[in-house]
């Protein structure tokens, strides 16, 4: 079993990590505005596999691999920021109506927020250097790797998953303060120019 000071560690380590503003976190809060928590789910779920996968293929030695062909990230990042981007653009031009809002759930597939979630976590370097970095420390030669993967895991789960319920929530907030009056296309704007952001901070990051 893993070490319960090293665990004791990690968990508020991994927190604090989590909860700062990023890529996945940036795109949760922008979902939470324009579809709502409940909608935002299936982009977490994609995000959270992930994040799962990096992790795994941290302690097994496979990112190792990645860092030796950066090709490959550097592919994955710039599909996963155009078709990010794409959205946002389409997100932006509309001025008339809530884009992907509650009210259309035909607007956007939840396929679609898997794949965002799930593209955003596994194109994200930054996100393979930290695992790379953070999760072997914690890893005990001595004891059997597998129970100890899963409790970090877990903690990875949690942990990121209670983070982006908040900034979802946080955007689903902003969502009805900006609905009020004549406000809706300024409210695609500002979640349609963060959608883009979020792509072009994934493909140059």
């Amino acid at each position: 079993m893993i070490d319960l000071t090293l665990l004791s560690i990690f968990i508020p380590t991994f927190f604090l990590v989590s909860i700062t503003p990023g890529m996945c976190m940036t795109l949760a809060m922008t979902l939470g505005m324009s579809i709502g928590v409940r909608r935002t789910l299936w982009m977490m779920i994609g995000e959270l596999i992930g994040v799962a996968m990096v992790a795994i293929a941290a302690v097994l030695g496979v990112a190792s691999i990645m860092l030796n062909h950066p090709d490959i990230f550097e592919v994955l990042k710039w599909c996963g920021g155009a078709y990010l981007a794409y959205i946002g653009v389409n997100m932006w031009c509309s001025k008339d109506k809530i884009v992907m809002g509650e009210n259309k759930p035909s607007d956007v597939s939840s396929s679609s927020l898997f794949i965002q979630g799930f593209v955003t976590a596994i194109a994200n370097p930054k996100g393979w250097a930290f695992m790379i970095s953070l999760l072997p420390p914690f890893i005990s030669v001595n004891s059997d790797v597998a129970p100890q993967l899963l409790i970090l895991l877990s903690v990875i789960i949690v942990t990121e998953f209670t983070s982006m319920m908040a900034y979802a929530a946080g955007g689903k907030s902003l969502r009805i303060f900006l609905s009020r009056g004549n406000n809706i296309k300024w409210m695609n704007r500002i979640t349609g120019s963060l959608m883009v952001g979020v792509g072009i901070w994934l493909a140059l990051g």
